[in-house]
């Protein structure tokens, strides 16, 4: 599938649906076009029952998302109502990734600044590889982010480091964003394709509600307030009442791989 003239790209292969920035020419830099796909993809895979895992990765070996397209800002950002209009088409993504209801991995090379640290940020899972580099420059160009993902970024890394980073506008290697929590994992650049695949499958392979489950359990977690919150208990009651629950039991009992299929 190709959405924002062939700058996002999505597809699906044996449970794992990807997600691919396009834009290599500019670090693969968000533009509204892209945002839209993004948007456009999501809905597809969330109505696909095959889809189990999304990963989401940067055309090309420089970027995963560099940020926003800077050379939009004038014609669409360059006062505070402006950006009001800019920031209601571009949450729109934003929202609809967090509300994905599937697993979300980052798989992340080269640069992951600004607005594509907070696309990151949306992941449930953040694995990079060693040339990677994170950075909120917002301080060094004269605008700010918004409560929601500064809020992700304090789940992840506390108020200290968040304040760090968004008060320097400071690059920071993957080795130091392993540190302080903002990513999983990270691996060898070789090796960064196979380790993401690797995890997807085993996420893909486990069962389907028990996973949507204990996603809803740790967004209710972090946001006791949140939608998440009251929708956990039928998401527990559906894994109980599913034949997954039985052919788990089964699979157990015969010493054998259990077969979900989302029921």
């Amino acid at each position: 599938m190709e959405f924002a003239d062939g700058k996002m790209l999505g597809e699906v292969e044996a449970g794992i649906g990807t997600i691919t920035f396009n834009n290599p020419e500019k670090r693969n830099a968000m533009s509204l076009d892209m945002w839209r796909g993004l948007v456009d993809i999501l809905d597809r895979f969330e109505g696909d029952a095959s889809v189990r895992a999304v990963v989401l990765t940067g055309a090309g070996n420089k970027a995963f998302v560099s940020g926003a397209d800077i050379s939009q800002f004038d014609s669409q950002r360059a006062d505070s109502g402006a950006q009001r209009d800019y920031d209601t088409l571009t949450s729109a993504g934003r929202a609809r990734l967090a509300a994905f209801s599937r697993p979300v991995i980052a798989r992340i090379r080269g640069f992951c600044l600004g607005g594509g640290l907070g696309i990151a940020l949306q992941a449930d899972l953040r694995i990079a590889a060693e040339d990677a580099e994170f950075g909120i420059p917002a301080a060094r160009l004269g605008l700010a982010y918004g409560a929601g993902m500064v809020r992700q970024l304090v789940s992840l890394v506390g108020p200290a480091q968040a304040r760090l980073l968004l008060y320097t506008g400071s690059r920071i290697t993957a080795t130091e964003a392993a540190r302080i929590g903002l990513i999983n994992r990270v691996v060898a650049t070789g090796e960064l394709r196979d380790a993401v695949d690797e995890l997807a499958r085993t996420i893909a392979g486990n069962a389907p509600l028990s996973i949507r489950a204990a996603k809803l359990a740790v967004d209710a977690a972090v946001e006791p307030d949140s939608v998440a919150d009251g929708l956990l208990d039928a998401a527990i009651a559906d894994c109980f009442d599913s034949a997954d629950y039985r052919e788990g039991r089964a699979a157990f009992q015969e010493k054998r791989l259990p077969q979900f299929r989302g029921t």
